[in-house]
């Protein structure tokens, strides 16, 4: 398998992607593709252009946290996502991961990789942790304004991943709303419940976010704007528990003996908690296997990150999306004639 890692992604790149392409190496054995400025990723890392299993391809120029992403995805087409992406579409490489600027990433893919033939927009989708499990979640980012038949091409999506990647027969596939009645939700929401339900999917109908986080849908689906908001509030809830909870059990000799009995606990919630664990979230939609990690990324969020690249591979998600949006597309067509 050959995955490609952009080496200019993280916020304190190379040094992450170095350490975690001699990792990745190592843990899986499959050839490790680091794009970037090669000068640089020597300099950091003399050895590195004979570690086996690794190989650089030099990128003149870097995209940016700051770039505003089509205008310079376009003016820098040097740079380390076009070229790594590049190797997607030749079939030089499997699947492409960075820590990169997410909508550089997005415009980066749009031009070099195209959209999965009826897809009218890619969504950005991550793993949210929920009671019994992890939930799939999209949009969260990519599409900050979407039309209904955009969320229905989400749920299609979202319900493939669900069940390729995570394992998971008929996924229960939720629409995100203000209540749990067909009639609830914005204008959006309404619009995309008769397309979501039309697309032979196992629709489960609305969801507020207390059935998603209890466990309550496999698949959530919503605009990348409300997407992109739920997921940094969870975020950011999840830090402030950790943090009182810290606080809270070392503020005495009798909560620290507790806090010492449980440890085995707090290591595993953690670690369902910690963004890092899943690495980065999949593209999907795009002609190609794309994943984007945060800009904060380690060396381990980066190995995580390949990891569940090299999944996607194995269970051949692009091919089963391919199929899926054709299929379940002429299906809601074929409704819609009747």
């Amino acid at each position: 398998m050959r995955i490609v890692l952009d080496a200019m992604g993280s916020d304190t790149h190379p040094d992450p992607e170095i350490q975690a392409a001699i990792e990745a190496v190592q843990l899986y054995g499959d050839e490790i593709i680091l794009v970037g400025n090669q000068e640089l990723i020597k300099l950091r890392s003399p050895a590195i252009q004979n570690q086996p299993g690794i190989m650089l391809i030099h990128a003149a120029e870097t995209l940016e946290m700051t770039d505003k992403p089509a205008e310079n995805a376009r003016r820098k087409s040097q740079n380390s996502m076009a070229i790594g992406m590049d190797l997607l579409k030749t079939d030089e490489a499997d699947a492409f991961v960075t820590a990169g600027n997410t909508g550089g990433a997005m415009a980066t893919a749009l031009f070099h990789l195209g959209r999965i033939r009826g897809v009218k927009r890619p969504a950005l989708t991550a793993l949210f942790p929920v009671k019994g499990g992890r939930c799939v979640v999209l949009d969260i980012g990519a599409n900050a304004d979407c039309k209904p038949e955009y969320l229905q091409q989400f749920a299609i999506m979202g319900s493939v991943y669900a069940e390729t990647v995570l394992g998971i027969s008929k996924p229960r596939v939720g629409l995100l709303s203000n209540g749990e009645e067909a009639g609830k939700g914005n204008e959006l929401v309404k619009g995309s419940y008769p397309l979501v339900d039309s697309s032979r999917l196992n629709f489960i109908g609305n969801v507020e976010g207390k059935e998603l986080f209890g466990g309550g849908a496999d698949v959530v689906v919503t605009d990348g704007f409300t997407g992109n908001i739920l997921l940094k509030s969870s975020e950011a809830v999840a830090r402030l528990i950790t943090d009182i909870l810290r606080q809270e059990l070392t503020s005495s000799f009798t909560t620290k003996v507790g806090a010492l009995l449980a440890k085995p606990a707090f290591v595993h919630i953690k670690q369902l908690l910690d963004p890092a664990e899943v690495g980065a979230a999949p593209l999907l939609g795009i002609n190609g296997l794309v994943f984007v990690g945060h800009g904060r990324s380690d060396s381990r969020a980066l190995v995580n990150a390949i990891r569940v690249a090299r999944q996607a591979v194995e269970v051949n998600l692009l091919p089963a999306l391919r199929d899926a949006i054709q299929q379940r597309l002429e299906i809601s067509t074929d409704q819609k004639g009747i």
